[in-house]
């Protein structure tokens, strides 16, 4: 840890290098056990392991980090706008919201075109952070206010998918696995639709991290500094938003990764953005990446959700993080 810190740039590119070999490792991990060698010619085109590889592995590892980085950076400017370190995209509401539009899409429109879905939740992630926004403005909320008004809208909306399940069996069933958060049968094209998104937000991102450090201080002395709190603060309230939301339209719910990766990055690395937003988009796709493999590998042929893997890796850190703030 204390080599990240006094050589961070180096720590960045000691965990980029941990987190590619870690991925190429776990290409091999599945109901089809593949070595080393076998994965290092499956990705030459040639072994009887390349089609599984290329079609199937491949596509979702890279899915994973970048779904899992977008949940992490989200996290990130969450907690540097509220000024909360217990505040993530599932924790106020927006992954909740996602779904329950998603799963409503579902059972009002069965049938419509698979498209419908993602756009759903990337709606219904907008549609909540508006409604806290109005909410926050109107009754002239303070940063912790909001979080537990969040924490209010993602219940709601919790209930919300609830009723829908069961007052909907039939057509909703096949969104359960998607509701747990899942990466089977994704592929090529979630990649095509997630890589944009990621790469021009996270960039938008990056470049405002002196804004990011402002944010992160008190209001007065934000304000006193020159920065125009309301309009920062939507702006980036409006990345967060759309880096979960559209990750969650490509994997489902993911939860915990939000708030637990952006935590490690820090103690990593340190609270300055312009190093905090790459670290944390590395362990927040790693974990995720490790996730879907020990969903892949724990019992194969069945496959686990990787929501369910992080919501264990992630709840024992969140009550750590509980009683740390308690202390």
């Amino acid at each position: 840890m204390n080599i990240f810190r006094q050589k961070p740039w180096f720590g960045l590119v000691i965990m980029s290098l941990l987190v590619t070999v870690f991925s190429f490792l776990l290409l091999g991990i599945g109901s089809v056990f593949l070595k080393p060698g076998e994965v290092v010619a499956a990705l030459q085109g040639s072994g009887s392991g390349s089609f599984i590889v290329m079609n199937y592995r491949l596509p979702r590892t890279l899915l994973a980090f970048l779904a899992g980085g977008c949940f992490a950076l989200s996290g990130v400017l969450l907690q540097a706008i509220i000024r909360n370190p217990l505040v993530s995209p599932d924790v106020i509401g927006v992954t909740n919201g996602a779904a329950l539009f998603a799963v409503l899409t579902i059972a009002l429109i069965p049938d419509g075109p698979l498209v419908l879905t993602p756009l759903a939740a990337l709606v219904g992630a907008g549609l909540v952070m508006v409604a806290l926004m109005l909410l926050a403005d109107h009754g002239k909320l303070q940063n912790s206010s909001f979080a537990l008004l969040g924490i209010a809208v993602s219940a709601i909306c919790a209930s919300g998918t609830e009723y829908l399940l069961i007052k909907f069996p039939l057509q909703t069933n096949d969104s359960l696995v998607w509701l747990a958060g899942s990466l089977f049968g994704k592929g090529w094209t979630e990649v095509s639709v997630l890589t944009p998104v990621f790469l021009l937000f996270g960039l938008i991102s990056w470049t405002g991290h002196r804004k990011l450090d402002v944010l992160s201080l008190s209001e007065d002395v934000a304000i006193g500094l020159g920065l125009r709190m309301k309009r920062t603060r939507y702006r980036f309230l409006a990345l967060a938003v759309a880096l979960a939301g559209v990750a969650v339209a490509m994997v489902g719910s993911i939860g915990f990764l939000g708030l637990v990766a952006p935590h490690m990055a820090r103690r990593l690395i340190g609270h300055r953005h312009h190093l905090l937003i790459p670290m944390a988009v590395l362990v927040g796709g790693g974990l995720l990446v490790v996730a879907d493999a020990l969903g892949r590998g724990i019992h194969p042929p069945l496959e686990i959700p990787a929501g369910l893997i992080t919501a264990i890796i992630g709840v024992p850190y969140f009550l750590y993080l509980l009683r740390k703030e308690r202390a």
